[in-house]
C-alpha cells in the first residue's frame, strides 16, 4: 500500500544536519497516546506545496510526531542566549526539527514541532507544551503575517490526548511551525561559547549561504553577514512599533536572523497606548516593554556582533571598531523605517523635515488622554472623527489643523489619503480579551469562537462584515492583564 505520508507533497532537503554534530541532537519526537488535529492552515499548506486534503486525513498522526514524513531527519539545534540579560546554555528542550522542506517556487522552510517531548537539551523540563499556549501562537503569528510582518508561521496545532501538568493538569497539544529557519543570535552563542574557531566560521558560512547569498562577493562577508542582519532586525522592531506589537521575551534566543518573529510566548498587542506597556508575567522591570524593545534588539545584536569578532579582522582592536560603526548605523535604520511607517499611518506621500514631531505630537496625545492605539490611527482615516476624549482635546485640535495644513501639501487627493493610511493602519488586532476567550472556549473543545477570530484577522485592514465586536478594546476590568510563556 502506498504510504500517504508520501503523498503528502513533502520535499526535504536537511542542510542544517549536515553542520558539525555539536549544533544538534538527532532523535526523533516521542510519541503521543491519542492525537488529534485541532487546526490545519489549509492556505499555508497550499503555499508549501503540501496536499491539503491529505493533511488534513493524516495530519494527526504526521503533526504530533506520531508518523515521521519521507525524507526528514529529526533533530533538536543547540544553542545559548541571554534570558532577561543572562547567559545560559540552551538547545531545543521542547522542539524537533523535522527538516528543511523546499516549496514549489524554491524557498526552504524548516519544519519544526513544538510540544513534542523531552530531549538532550531539556534541563529537568517535560518537553511537551499545552494546548492555549499553541493556539496562541498559531493566532498571533497569522496576525502578524496578515499584517505584512515577517515572522514564523503555524501550520497546525495537533490536541495529544495527554494531560501536561503545570500549575494544574492542562490539555497538551503540539504546534508544527513553519519558518525560513531558526537560527538565531543563541546559536552563535552558542558556537562562541565552545570556543570552536572552526566551527564558528562554518556556521557563519552556512547563514550566510542560506539567509545572505550576496553576501559571499562582499570585500568582508561576515561584516556584511552583521550589517545585514542588523538592517533587517531594526526594520522588523519598527514594523511591530507601528502596530503596537509587544514580543514579551526578547531573548537573544528569541532573536532569528533571518528577521523574522519567532516564538511567540506572552506576546500581546497594546490597547492604551503607553510605552510602558508590559504584559509578561515574568517581566517584572519592564525590560521588555513596548517602548524598549528597539534598545533592547541593539542589546542582542550587540552580543551577536561579539561573537563574530574572530571572523571580522584578525586582531581584536579593529574587529572591535568594525563591528561598532556597523551597528551605529541601527537605529538610524530603525528611525526611518518607523518614520516611513508613521508618515503612511498619516497619508503622508512626502517626507519633511518636521514629520517626526508632528508623530510624536499626536502620540503624546494618545498617552494623555489614555487613546486606544490601535483605533485612533484606524480613525483618523474617517471623514468624521468620533466623539472621543482624544479628539475633544485641545491639543489635539491645535495638532489636527497642523496636519491637515500638512496634507494640503501634497498633490494626493482625500481619497488616495485614506486608502494609504487604512492599508497601514490595521481595522482589527487580537485583542487580549478576544484571543483569552478563544482560548477557554478551545480548553472545552469548542473551536468555533477561535476560527471567528481568525477569520477576522487574517484580513486586518480591510472593513470587513462582522468585524465590529473585535474591535472594541478590553473592559475596564482586564486591567493589569498578564500573559505567561507556557513552560
Amino acid at each position: 500500500m502506498t504510504d500517504t505520508i508520501a503523498e503528502a507533497g513533502w520535499n526535504f532537503d536537511n542542510t542544517y544536519a549536515r553542520l558539525p554534530e555539536a549544533f544538534f541532537a538527532r532523535l526523533d519526537p516521542v510519541p503521543v497516546r491519542a492525537p488529534r488535529l485541532v487546526i490545519l492552515n489549509r492556505p499555508l499548506a497550499q503555499e508549501l506545496g503540501l496536499n491539503a486534503p491529505n493533511m488534513e486525513k493524516e495530519g494527526a498522526g504526521l503533526f504530533s510526531g506520531n508518523r515521521i514524513p519521507h525524507g526528514a531527519l529529526p533533530l533538536a539545534q543547540a544553542y545559548a542566549g541571554h534570558q532577561f540579560g543572562h547567559f545560559t546554555m540552551l538547545g531545543d528542550g521542547r522542539a524537533i526539527l523535522l527538516g528543511e522542506h523546499l516549496a514549489p517556487d524554491g524557498r526552504r522552510f524548516d519544519i519544526q514541532l513544538k510540544g513534542s517531548g523531552r530531549t538532550p537539551f531539556s534541563r529537568g523540563g517535560d518537553g511537551r507544551a499545552v494546548l492555549g499556549p499553541m493556539l496562541r501562537e498559531y493566532i498571533i503569528s497569522e496576525t502578524l503575517h496578515g499584517l505584512g510582518i515577517p515572522t514564523s508561521r503555524s501550520l497546525a496545532v495537533v490536541a495529544t490526548g495527554e494531560s501536561v501538568f503545570r500549575e494544574t493538569a492542562l490539555p497538551g497539544a503540539v504546534l508544527t511551525r513553519v519558518a525560513a529557519s531558526h537560527l538565531r543570535v543563541g546559536t552563535f552563542e552558542y558556537a562562541a561559547f565552545r570556543g570552536n574557531f572552526q566551527d564558528l566560521k562554518t556556521l557563519a558560512d552556512y547563514v550566510i549561504r542560506r539567509h545572505y547569498p550576496d553576501a559571499v562577493a562582499a570585500a568582508s562577508p561576515y561584516c556584511s553577514l552583521l550589517a545585514a542582519v542588523m538592517q533587517r532586525q531594526a526594520r522588523l522592531i519598527a514594523q511591530w512599533q507601528c502596530v503596537g506589537f509587544i514580543h514579551g521575551v526578547m531573548n537573544t534566543d528569541n532573536t532569528a536572523l533571518s528577521g523574522e518573529t519567532m516564538d511567540y510566548g506572552p506576546c500581546a498587542f497594546m490597547d492604551a497606548y503607553d510605552l510602558a506597556t508590559v504584559f509578561s508575567s515574568i517581566d517584572h522591570q519592564g525590560r521588555y516593554a513596548y517602548g524598549n524593545q528597539p534598545r533592547i534588539m541593539h542589546w542582542n545584536l550587540t552580543r551577536f556582533a561579539e561573537t563574530l569578532l574572530p571572523l571580522l579582522a584578525p586582531d581584536q582592536a579593529t574587529a572591535v571598531r568594525l563591528a561598532r560603526e556597523i551597528l551605529a548605523a541601527f537605529f538610524q535604520t530603525f528611525r526611518a523605517a518607523w518614520l516611513a511607517g508613521m508618515r503612511a499611518k498619516l497619508g503622508l506621500t512626502m517626507e519633511e523635515a518636521k514629520d517626526e514631531a508632528l508623530v510624536q505630537d499626536l502620540l503624546d496625545c494618545m498617552h494623555r488622554t489614555r487613546a486606544d492605539f490601535t483605533n485612533t490611527w484606524r480613525e483618523l482615516a474617517l471623514k468624521n472623527l468620533p466623539s472621543k476624549p482624544i479628539f475633544r482635546d485641545a491639543a489635539f485640535l491645535e495638532w489636527m489643523k497642523r496636519w491637515r495644513d500638512r496634507l494640503q501639501q501634497q498633490s494626493a487627493t482625500p481619497e488616495e489619503v485614506r486608502t494609504l493610511m487604512q492599508a497601514h493602519s490595521p481595522a482589527v488586532i487580537p485583542r487580549n480579551h478576544r484571543v483569552e476567550e478563544a482560548l477557554d472556549a478551545a480548553n472545552n473543545e469548542d473551536f468555533t469562537i477561535m476560527e471567528r477570530l481568525l477569520a477576522i484577522l487574517t484580513r486586518p485592514y480591510d472593513n470587513t462584515p462582522g468585524q465590529e465586536e473585535y474591535r472594541s478594546p478590553p473592559p475596564p476590568s482586564w486591567s493589569g492583564y498578564r500573559t505567561f510563556c507556557g513552560t
